[in-house]
């Protein structure tokens, strides 16, 4: 603060310690007040039976008020507290902000030491880096992909083993750090006429969805023309361009239906990840990394057991 308002918070606070101890004084005086002796009524009776007596504060009281006096003058003396007056201490909020921020630091160096070199693979297979990459994900990524990772419309969900640009450990990992643009464009003007009709229709057939076989196979030659450079010529995805699957039963943005996707050709699509590296470091993107492809490796796990009991169920029934 400037010179100016340095002197006002000092003057105030003098003000207001000698304006206390001189209404502490007063009221423990054991004079006379308004000529009425020691122990008289003040004239004000409350309740029928309660009155004010013109008496003194009791000695224990008066020396707890000293207390808070004696500590106010000792803190002003090492604290900041008069203005500019830095204390003979020399303490800051800053400091004491940065002193916390180092002892974190440090405990957080130690832990993620025991983790820093080893294989995104290994670190997905060890629970305490999973536990803390599940702590680092809840904090920063379940606010878009949930806080089980299966995302939601327009948030790709982790655990599907459907990955857009590859699930490739190192793949995710740099998905993390430096952030994904996924972009389609609008193909309303290449495709006249009834040109998004026809290859909407493509696109369903794709992932055997309900669509008009006529119009599927005059879509077939405008998807392989004008689609297939990222969607592939099956229609399969490309992962270095981050080009979905069309195959398969998942839709990012959902709307797996003629009119939803007739509005992704026309209007195109637009996906934007954030690049985590800065905000995390490459220890806790890589602790949540690891998190991330342990819980990938669980369904998969799942699934393929659920697959096998209901193949011993038929093979039961069959039986």
């Amino acid at each position: 603060m400037n010179g100016a308002w340095s002197w006002y918070v000092i003057a105030l606070t003098a003000i207001n310690i000698i304006g206390l101890a001189w209404l502490l004084l007063a009221t423990a005086s054991s004079k006379p007040v308004n000529d009425k002796p020691v122990g008289e009524t003040m004239g004000h009776v409350w309740d029928g039976d309660l009155e004010e007596l013109n008496n003194p504060l009791p000695r224990w009281w008066l020396g707890l008020f000293i207390l808070t006096f004696i500590f106010a003058l000792g803190y002003l003396v090492f604290y900041p507290g008069l203005g500019n007056v830095a204390g003979t201490l020399g303490w800051t909020s800053q400091k004491q902000v940065q002193s916390e921020l180092d002892a974190t630091h440090a405990k957080l160096e130690s832990l993620y030491a025991g983790f820093r070199g080893k294989p995104l693979a290994a670190l997905a297979a060890d629970p305490a880096a999973t536990k803390v990459g599940r702590n680092v994900f809840a904090n920063n990524c379940a606010a878009c992909h949930g806080s089980d990772a299966r995302g939601a419309k327009g948030y790709p969900n982790l655990v599907d083993g459907d990955w857009l640009y590859g699930g490739a450990p190192d793949t995710v990992l740099a998905s993390i750090m430096n952030g994904r643009h996924g972009l389609m464009p609008p193909m309303g003007a290449t495709l006249p006429g009834d040109g998004v009709d026809e290859v909407a229709n493509y696109a369903l057939s794709l992932s055997g969805l309900a669509h008009d076989n006529r119009l599927a196979a005059a879509g077939k030659g405008k998807f392989e023309t004008i689609c297939a450079a990222c969607h592939g010529v099956d229609g399969k995805g490309n992962q270095a361009l981050g080009a979905p699957n069309l195959t398969d039963d998942i839709w990012l943005h959902g709307d797996a239906n003629l009119e939803g996707i007739k509005r992704k050709i026309l209007y195109g699509v637009s996906g934007v990840m954030p690049a985590w590296g800065p905000i995390l470091g490459e220890d806790r993107a890589r602790l949540a990394a690891a998190w991330v492809l342990s819980q990938g490796k669980a369904a998969a796990e799942s699934e393929r057991e659920f697959e096998e009991a209901e193949h011993g169920h038929e093979e039961k029934e069959k039986e």
